[in-house]
């Protein structure tokens, strides 16, 4: 396909095998897509939960602002939201459960995780932007993120096979 003027702006299929299953993600680290994107903008993913569990366990903070997105499956009606999750923020972790379709703001400097996936009647689709180029941390340790280089990576082939029928588990 010949390249375009702005074609550059769209990132198609960033599909990858991460810990908690097929992702979509962007970012500017090496090896991610986004990475030859110039002034790429922050890091984005987005996994659908389909059983509990526990994502970042360990309380942590970054040097910019965060969203924490918790949508119901279903994309004709986002509100049907079957599940509970249990976000911990702050230092003293405070616990909020969230059972409807809500988005989380984590502003620059804010402890929070970890996140407890309790109750899935219905898959959760999980959505995390940072308003930064890469995933860092600048309170915790990195454990529970696996580095984008040990991530696998779809080629666009692998990716089409993918369409149509439901993603595979971790």
């Amino acid at each position: 396909m010949a390249e375009t003027k702005y074609g550059k702006y769209i990132l198609r299929e960033p599909i990858e095998q991460g810990s908690t299953g097929v992702v979509v993600h962007a970012c500017a680290e090496p090896g991610c897509v986004g990475a030859d994107h110039p002034n790429w903008p922050g890091e984005q993913t987005m996994v659908l939960v389909r059983e509990p569990r526990v994502m970042n366990p360990q309380p942590h903070a970054h040097e910019y602002d965060q969203w924490l997105w918790f949508f119901g499956p279903n994309p004709a009606n986002f509100f049907e939201f079957d599940g509970e999750v249990e976000v911990y923020l702050g230092e003293e972790g405070e616990k909020h459960i969230i059972n409807t379709t809500s988005l989380v703001f984590i502003p620059k400097g804010l402890v929070h995780c970890p996140l407890k996936y309790t109750k899935v009647n219905k898959p959760i689709l999980f959505v995390q932007l940072c308003f930064n180029p890469t995933y860092t941390r600048s309170v915790g340790d990195m454990s529970g993120h696996p580095p984008h280089a040990t991530r696998i990576k779809f080629p666009p082939e692998e990716a089409a096979k993918l369409r149509g029928r439901p993603l595979p588990d971790a």
